[in-house]
């Protein structure tokens, strides 16, 4: 960010305790000043990569400033509560992935309902996963690695970005349907994972594809299969792990853009429809591109179908795994 843009956040910031407490304008005034855009995660990850990706054109389309606000910490959790209990008058706006239908089944107690506090606003993107594994794993596809996990039960080490980390849920329902079982290695992100599984410290890893890209094209990784419903845009040669044989598997790495609960219809239709400009705008898709994330776009309907569902399913996977909520 500029010094200029720096002391604009800093301005917005600081004043937003009192817009907040100010009578929500009609659709008809919407917006009329400018919009806080809450990334639950710290700069530079796939989350705050797309939100700073999408508003300098969304800025435009709505004619006023949008700040990006990173408030990582405690798995999404902390940023992910702020929105939760902003005022629901379409001024705050938050960007989930696939970890904000998983924590309710990690914690306990979370601060804040994961669909009474929220209303879906759309789907921004996908992002695949790819399984990876070491050169020196003989299996060259996804049936040879069954046969050879098989074979050989609890030889085979998964590395993972922690405990119910997308990682290791991913691999953990890969495991579910093949009926076989890795040995799981955490590690504390996904960078130290990546880094082990090159030196050969671990056998095989579901990473995001714009991480493993670069070492799959130097032959350092070999891809076996991608984890979405349809190939990725920047490794087409890649099967989904349905072409390579685990009928029904299908995890994508989606992102969407969400608002407060009780947020009016009028003000998240008015949003929406400068979101989906941009979202199609060949700027910004070229720019996601690149760092393997494909934009997407929905209804809120749609997308909270996805919340729903998802929620069920990483249940199910915590569940089945044995991992139990902190």
């Amino acid at each position: 960010m500029t010094a200029g843009s720096n002391a604009l956040a800093a301005l917005v910031l600081a004043v937003w305790p009192l817009w907040a407490g100010a009578q929500a304008p009609t659709v008809q005034d919407y917006p009329s000043r400018p919009l806080r855009f809450v990334v639950p995660f710290p700069p530079a990850g796939s989350n705050d990569i797309i939100a700073r990706s999408l508003v300098p054109r969304l800025s435009e389309e709505l004619r006023q400033p949008i700040v990006v606000d990173n408030r990582g910490g405690a798995n999404g959790i902390i940023g992910t509560e702020i929105v939760a209990k902003a005022p629901p008058d379409g001024y705050t706006i938050l960007i989930v992935g696939n970890g904000f239908t998983i924590n309710p089944s990690l914690y306990r107690k979370l601060p804040y309902h994961p669909v009474r506090d929220f209303a879906p606003v759309s789907l921004v993107g996908n992002g695949n996963f790819v399984l990876v594994v070491h050169p020196s794993v003989p299996a060259q596809n996804v049936k040879e690695l069954v046969a050879l996990a098989k074979a050989s039960p609890g030889k085979l080490t998964m590395a993972s970005a922690g405990i119910g980390n997308m990682a290791h849920l991913t691999g953990e329902l890969f495991m579910s349907m093949t009926g076989t079982r890795f040995v799981h290695v955490p590690y504390k992100g996904g960078g130290p994972a990546t880094t082990e599984l090159l030196g050969g410290q671990v056998l095989m890893y579901f990473s995001t594809v714009t991480v493993a890209l670069p070492h799959i094209k130097a032959g350092k990784l070999r891809a076996l299969a991608v984890t979405g419903a349809q190939r990725a845009s920047v490794a087409p040669e890649v099967p989904t792990m349905a072409e390579a044989g685990v009928a029904g598997y299908a995890v994508d790495g989606w992102y969407a853009i969400l608002m407060p609960g009780q947020t009016p219809p009028s003000i998240i239709s008015r949003f929406a429809v400068s979101l989906h400009r941009v979202l199609q705008d060949s700027e910004v898709k070229q720019r996601l591109a690149s760092q393997g994330i494909d934009t997407a776009l929905s209804t809120p309907e749609q997308m909270r179908k996805v919340i729903a569902s998802d929620l069920v399913q990483w249940a199910n996977v915590v569940r089945d795994a044995g991992i139990q909520p902190e």
